[in-house]
């Protein structure tokens, strides 16, 4: 948490400042690809189990639904939903997620971004980054802020 902070919205603003990505370097944009990587991962737009869900969409709403001044969803994961999604993102291969990129189903089910052009081919780097950077935070003990924003 920001010390002394505890509006979502601010603690977001503190965080991340501009659309972007965090100020001190430590974060990882993933700018309109983060809710098909989340359907890539549970085969939904939006729920899933832990620890699959909790990569992108899981962990505890601070906002309600981008109602605050940031115009986004703010989601905290505790250190150990993060340790537990590391674990998961070591384990399951972008390779074996490809089954799922069915963009027919993804639009059915309202994925923003179904329609991305060869998703494999985009999406396999955003996953090794994503990879890198629960794995660093896991490492480190660190719990994830996410900021979900939406980019249509």
């Amino acid at each position: 948490m920001v010390e002394g902070e505890s509006d979502p919205a601010r603690i977001a603003a503190a965080l991340f400042g501009a659309p972007g990505g965090p100020r001190d370097g430590r974060g990882l944009d993933l700018g309109g690809d983060w809710q098909v990587l989340h359907w890539a991962l549970t085969g939904d737009a939006w729920e899933g189990r832990q620890p699959e869900a909790d990569v992108v969409c899981g962990g505890r709403l601070l906002t309600e639904d981008g109602a605050d001044a940031s115009g986004a969803d703010v989601i905290y994961l505790a250190p150990d939903r993060v340790k537990a999604a590391a674990a998961h993102l070591d384990t399951v291969g972008f390779a074996s997620l490809s089954g799922r990129m069915n963009a027919a189903a993804m639009r059915e089910a309202g994925v923003q971004g179904a329609d991305l052009p060869d998703p494999g081919a985009r999406l396999a780097p955003a996953y090794a980054r994503l990879s890198d950077f629960f794995r660093t935070a896991a490492g480190e003990g660190q719990a994830v802020f996410k900021v979900l924003r939406d980019h249509s």
